[in-house]
């Protein structure tokens, strides 16, 4: 049922929509998942597809090879244990291996979610800390953009370490925070990503209306789930399209403008 009104939803949007989603786990899908979303929505233009570990980036970067809509971005997911020193050294020589075919640094971050749930010690956060820290002096050496899951409190903290190194080109992907780091981030020039949650939620909602449009990127975090009109269905990046119209709607752009304006911005942050 949920195709079919994707379906409907594209024959709805006028020609000139694209869009590109700026941030998935494309690698977390089903080879035939992949297939059909790369093959089956012409109106998608690009997928940035982020890694968690090491054999993410080694299969993010086979995708890429065959599906040249694919831009990988290479790093190590927060929410987990972080890496040995071997594995970390690994990690590493393999990114600077393959620089040329990598868009950015990314997911790397602080892991929130674990530290509110009492999952990790605070000596383990600290470690995140470095490993963070470390992440951010490669991106900059190497001039790539970051891709940051830091939400809340820990968002003041990247913003920290970010004007620290210098790095403007940072992107925090489905960013939750308050309106004094909105106004930082914003600030400082730093993009912020959107998922369809904006249909349903407020807090994303007013995020938008706050934050420099041309600061603003469409993701769907896929395959992570979601909400409301959304319940119980596979994310996918035809999704966007309903992200595409509730931005439209709050900001007061037709939606093929909306969507070339937000197309663009992905263009030029992670050099398209």
């Amino acid at each position: 049922m949920f195709k079919i009104v994707i379906i409907d939803k594209i024959r709805e949007m006028k020609s000139l929509v694209r869009f590109i989603d700026s941030h998935i786990h494309l690698d977390k899908y089903d080879e035939s998942d992949i297939r059909k979303i790369i093959e089956n929505l012409p109106l998608l233009k690009g997928l940035i597809t982020v890694s968690s570990d090491l054999d993410s980036c080694r299969k993010n970067k086979s995708l890429s090879e065959r599906y040249p809509k694919i831009k990988p971005a290479y790093g190590y997911h927060p929410e987990q244990v972080l890496p040995t020193d071997q594995q970390t050294e690994e990690l590493l020589n393999w990114m600077y291996l393959n620089l040329d075919n990598m868009v950015a640094v990314g997911e790397v971050g602080l892991p929130y979610y674990l530290k509110k749930d009492n999952k990790i010690t605070l000596k383990e956060y600290d470690q995140h800390l470095e490993f963070l820290n470390m992440m951010m002096q490669k991106a900059k050496s190497w001039d790539k953009a970051i891709i940051l899951h830091a939400v809340h409190e820990d968002a003041d903290v990247v913003c920290d370490m970010l004007e620290k190194h210098s790095i403007k080109k940072a992107h925090f992907h489905w960013f939750k925070g308050d309106k004094k780091t909105t106004e930082r981030m914003a600030g400082n020039g730093y993009y912020i990503s959107v998922t369809p949650d904006i249909v349903y939620k407020e807090r994303t909602q007013n995020l938008v209306r706050a934050y420099p449009l041309e600061q603003v990127m469409v993701e769907t975090d896929g395959p992570w789930p979601f909400e409301g009109p959304f319940q119980c269905q596979k994310t996918l990046p035809g999704m966007i399209l309903y992200s595409l119209k509730a931005i439209s709607e709050l900001q007061g752009y037709p939606e093929d403008e909306l969507a070339g304006i937000l197309l663009s911005n992905t263009k030029q942050f992670y050099s398209l």
